[in-house]
């Protein structure tokens, strides 16, 4: 699956390329910002959480990154190649995980994935295609140095509660529209632009829900699993994470359906207004058929026609006509097919 370059919809004050912000913490306040080469010697530090935060960083960058914190080279190699599933893995005494993002962008839901290494005194995010910036996480956990003080794993739960969060407006936006859809395919034959963005949303909805389908066992061994760095203190906040994919999971599913309902409501009232419209035209064709059939006998070529040389016969002919064809519409009338 290819993800969107670039694609971001805040303005992110580069430190350098490719690094979004990296600052030390004690006691939940920043108290430095630094390099990348200097991250190891603060991260040592007791009391001090290192954090990190990479916007599409080329190998270079994460190899240094790699450096300061001896992360794994698989680590690094799927840091560096975005097209991972959601996933945790556990490297020594570090953490790798990945989640997939997602935005609403010209009406179609674009992904991104973060990739986050949580270790001893760090958390590095990596970031790749369509996400929103993690400035206000970072913002609001400094808001709160009570918060941020508890490290790390701290951390990870605020970045893990702002991705599935930002999942919602997205659902929003889509159910306005499927709403809007489920309404319009009652009152109205469905077209064909519309047919169109139904088969979209719903490959879309399909997509956003194997994209966090993953996260849920992700969010699961942080709340049960004995991992490092996730301290039992923590596992409530991660419980809490877990209820929130849940959910969205079953609104992503709840929205198929309705629109999975919908495309067959439409296809049901096609096939009723169909119905209709043959019925009307067999009743006419019935009608006509019956003065059709009169007149092309009588238009024939014979000497000993019925009434032919009566002086009343046309009338005769003509009232017959008539009065079948009045008994043909008020019975099509009385059954509802005019």
């Amino acid at each position: 699956m290819n993800l969107p370059s670039r694609a971001t919809t805040a303005t992110e004050p580069m430190t350098s390329e490719g690094v979004v912000a990296a600052g030390v913490y004690v006691d939940g306040r920043r108290v430095a910002n630094i390099a990348i080469e200097e991250a190891s010697s603060w991260r040592s530090k007791p009391g001090h959480v290192v954090w990190i935060g990479l916007y599409e960083p080329d190998l270079a960058l994460l190899k240094s990154v790699q450096k300061q914190f001896d992360l794994h080279d698989l680590a690094i190699e799927d840091a560096n190649h975005a097209h991972q599933r959601p996933k945790i893995e556990q490297y020594g005494d570090g953490l790798f995980i990945v989640a997939r993002t997602a935005q609403l962008i010209q009406g179609r839901i674009a992904f991104g994935e973060t990739h986050l290494f949580v270790g001893e005194g760090y958390l590095v995010s990596v970031r790749h295609g369509a996400s929103t910036s993690y400035t206000p996480v970072r913002e609001r956990c400094e808001s709160c140095p009570r918060a941020l003080a508890r490290g790390e794993d701290y951390i990870l739960y605020a970045i893990l509660d702002f991705i599935v969060d930002n999942y919602s407006p997205v659902l929003e936006t889509i159910h306005e529209e499927v709403e809007a859809i489920e309404d319009d395919v009652l009152a109205n034959p469905i077209t064909r632009s519309q047919v169109e963005r139904l088969y979209m949303l719903r490959r879309d909805l399909l997509r956003l829900r194997n994209a966090i389908g993953p996260l849920v066992e992700v969010c699961r061994r942080l709340e049960h699993d004995n991992l490092p760095m996730v301290r039992p203190t923590m596992q409530a906040l991660f419980r809490d994470v877990t209820d929130h994919v849940r959910t969205v999971q079953e609104r992503t599913d709840s929205m198929r359906e309705v629109l999975a309902f919908a495309f067959e409501a439409s296809l049901l009232v096609g096939q009723a207004q169909e119905t209709a419209v043959s019925k009307k035209l067999a009743s006419w064709l019935a009608i006509i058929a019956v003065p059709t059939a009169l007149a092309g006998v009588y238009g024939m070529n014979f000497k000993h026609m019925p009434e032919l040389e009566w002086d009343y016969g046309y009338f005769l002919v003509l009232g017959l006509m008539l009065t079948a064809c009045s008994g043909l519409y008020w019975r099509f009338r009385s059954v509802g097919w005019l």
